[in-house]
């Protein structure tokens, strides 16, 4: 059965609109736990927009199931990584003006970088994830950098306009998930999955967990935190 880790950095976003203390993205962690989360996600950017290290390390003291860590290949975050010991972290690419992560590494271009990154935490103990796009040659170059876990980016499928490009999107992520099992990578996927999308993926039993963020922060503003990851956590216990 496939799990899900919960992202909360929608709700530091929220609370950068009015540059104070609430929400609280440590406390929607906390509930997202309650209603059975497999594991918190934040994402440290350099310019610390929404998630703060404050939240990360106060994060790292009380989550009791997993703390993942996306963060960019920087020696900067290399330290930050090495200091707070996440669970596992997610190099993912950062771009200043995106609001969240609009792709896949290019290991083509970037791989000695990766896999110094990736070769660095992994000797001091930290597990190391990639997340990259549905294309075979990206996979095979996480393989290829020793990454244990692989995340497919999944926005091709969520955003897609027409029929056409949604099928065709989503028989990439599946091949992309059949090639990651088949290279004994751990598979997560994630971005842009809703509570609609989700129910794609039924029978697709190589994805080890879900990583979902904006969709059940944005239904949790109507029902609240704990009723909208137990929605999701339903939806994906059905698969």
């Amino acid at each position: 059965m496939s799990g899900l880790a919960v992202k909360v950095d929608q709700v530091a976003a929220l609370r950068a609109v009015r540059r104070g203390q609430m929400p609280d993205p440590v406390a929607a962690a906390a509930i997202a736990e309650l209603a059975g989360a497999d594991g918190i996600i934040v994402h440290l950017r350099r310019d610390r927009r929404h998630i703060k290290d404050r939240d990360v390390r106060i994060l790292r003291s009380m989550v009791q199931t997993k703390l993942v860590l996306e963060m960019a290949s920087t020696s900067e975050m290399i330290g930050v990584a090495l200091d707070i010991k996440p669970d596992l972290v997610t190099l993912v690419p950062e771009a200043r003006e995106e609001f969240t992560s609009e792709g896949g590494l290019d290991l083509i271009v970037h791989r000695d970088d990766i896999s110094e990154t990736v070769a660095t935490l992994q000797n001091s103990g930290i597990p190391v994830g990639l997340l990259v796009d549905p294309e075979p040659d990206q996979i095979k170059l996480t393989h290829g950098c020793n990454a244990g876990m692989i995340e497919i980016h999944t926005g091709a499928y969520c955003e897609a306009k027409t029929a056409q490009k949604r099928h065709q999107a989503f028989l990439n992520i599946v091949d992309a998930i059949k090639l990651s099992h088949k290279l004994k990578l751990s598979v997560k996927a994630g971005r842009g999955l809703y509570y609609k999308t989700i129910k794609a993926f039924g029978g697709i039993h190589e994805i080890d967990e879900f990583s979902i963020g904006h969709s059940i922060i944005s239904r949790a503003l109507m029902t609240g935190m704990r009723d909208a990851v137990e929605e999701m956590l339903r939806l994906i216990r059905a698969l």
